[in-house]
């Protein structure tokens, strides 16, 4: 079947995440644009998750918890998990491997956290952008241990992508799937490893850069396990 997709989607949580990026609704503006499963992949945080899996179970949406990691090199990769407890649990881990660097609200806005029931519970005080201790080598072998799945965000962007950090693939990267922002190009393509699946997604920091009928990708059903058998 054909799914429309966007699984790098940003909540208030976020360092730059719009304050109308709560979880309730990100979740029903996906909805409204056409969209069938997402996932929230806020800045080395999943804390948001909970609140959006309440709200994609209300308005029948497709939902994976997610977190985007900012590895030890700078880079950015989309990390998804099976289950809520298993990305809270990652969640506990990377936290411990952040710098205690605190936010700048003025800069990066209040980095808002919402409880399951929707309401706003508290702001987070570390900030969320900075590099975590795990390497992009280190963190797929991470992320299965907790049942879930990564790769990396963005790679044709200068910022935090793969390719213009490192100038290469790293031939020892166990991942399936790399992650495009826009139209992937041959050249870059050239630059990959072969049966490598692309995926492209928004990485919406507003509410405007939901996309309006999301990015398509033939699975079996709309949602972990669908997206673990397309990616083989």
């Amino acid at each position: 079947m054909k799914v429309a997709t966007d699984l790098h989607i940003h909540s208030c949580l976020s360092p730059c995440g719009d304050d109308a990026m709560s979880p309730a609704d990100l979740v029903g503006m996906s909805l409204l644009n056409g969209l069938e499963l997402i996932a929230l992949t806020d800045h080395n945080s999943a804390r948001n998750c909970p609140a959006a899996a309440s709200a994609a179970a209300l308005y029948g949406i497709g939902f994976i918890p997610g977190v985007e990691v900012t590895t030890s090199e700078d880079i950015h990769a989309v990390c998804l998990f099976p289950a809520l407890d298993s990305a809270l649990e990652f969640d506990r881990l990377l936290y411990r491997s952040l710098p205690d660097i605190p936010n700048n609200p003025g800069i990066f806005g209040e980095q808002t956290i919402f409880s399951a029931d929707g309401e706003p519970c508290g702001t987070e005080s570390r900030l969320l952008i900075t590099g975590c201790g795990i390497s992009i080598i280190d963190l797929p072998v991470i992320i299965r241990e907790f049942g879930g799945v990564c790769y990396p965000a963005h790679i044709d962007r200068e910022g935090n992508g793969l390719l213009s950090v490192l100038g290469a693939w790293p031939e020892e990267l166990d991942v399936k799937a790399a992650e495009f922002a826009g139209a992937p190009g041959a050249e870059l393509l050239s630059a990959l490893p072969d049966g490598l699946k692309i995926i492209r997604a928004s990485d919406a920091h507003r509410l405007q850069d939901l996309p309006l009928s999301g990015f398509v990708i033939d699975m079996d059903s709309p949602d972990f396990r669908g997206l673990l058998k397309w990616l083989g």
